[in-house]
């Protein structure tokens, strides 16, 4: 496999101090292996999202990931993928993934995101 094609994209709320928070936790947690992940802020990218097949708004409310075959992964897929890449969070990735976990970890998450949401409009 070549380095780009192992390469992810992770689309993430630059404007988002607990996104940007999360960027820095994930990036010193990789050390070398966050070689392999670029991060792209999506504020004022709504053109760009929509030509990379990602609607602006589910950006904001779902994390998405671009793997290097090209695929788009969202939500608790893109987490687990993004996390696989760091040894320390692989155990973490492989317990969202369970059956019984996921949905409700993908309900908690939407709802944190919701509220987040909801108070930067205000």
């Amino acid at each position: 496999m070549t380095h780009a094609r192992n390469k992810l994209l992770v689309f993430y709320d630059g404007s988002c101090p607990a996104c940007i928070k999360d960027r820095r936790w994930n990036e010193k947690l990789a050390g070398r292996t966050g070689e392999s992940v670029e991060w792209l802020d999506i504020t004022g990218r709504d053109e760009e999202l929509r030509q990379q097949g990602i609607d602006p708004d589910k950006a904001l409310r779902e994390l998405h990931v671009k793997d290097g075959e090209g695929t788009i992964h969202r939500e608790l897929d893109a987490y687990i993928l993004l996390m696989s890449r760091v040894p320390l969070l692989k155990p973490l990735a492989w317990i969202i993934g369970l059956p019984l976990i996921r949905p409700a970890l993908a309900r908690l998450y939407h709802r944190w995101v919701d509220r987040r949401l909801s108070n930067e409009e205000r």
